[in-house]
């Protein structure tokens, strides 16, 4: 099955992002080795867009909210899943006697 926006065809979960955000998602999360000049660039640019395109965060909220319906294992964190946990009772060492009442210790 193929899914597209528009005339596009998104083949990957990044594609559906970027086209329904229609820039990049480097241009927000930004790309590894980036320089300091080449970070400030890039903020700068994505300020711009945000400022002519007032629709954009409506957008992505609505597209991170539909990723998340559809795909609810992107919420789960790794190794976060509770673990079948084995009670077992533990014995008293020893006990003291306090006046007429016994208490572990």
């Amino acid at each position: 099955m193929r899914t597209y926006i528009g005339r596009h065809e998104a083949v990957t979960d990044t594609d559906l992002v970027e086209l329904a955000l229609g820039t990049p998602i480097g241009l927000w999360l930004g790309e590894e080795g980036e320089s300091v000049e080449e970070r400030a660039a890039r903020l700068d640019a994505a300020r711009d867009i945000a400022d002519d395109d007032p629709g954009l965060y409506d957008r992505a909220l609505r597209a991170a909210a539909e990723a998340l319906d559809e795909h609810p294992r992107l919420t789960a964190l790794p190794a976060t899943a509770p673990r079948a946990a084995t009670v077992t009772p533990r014995v008293a060492l020893h006990t003291a006697t306090y006046g007429a009442t016994e208490v572990a210790a």
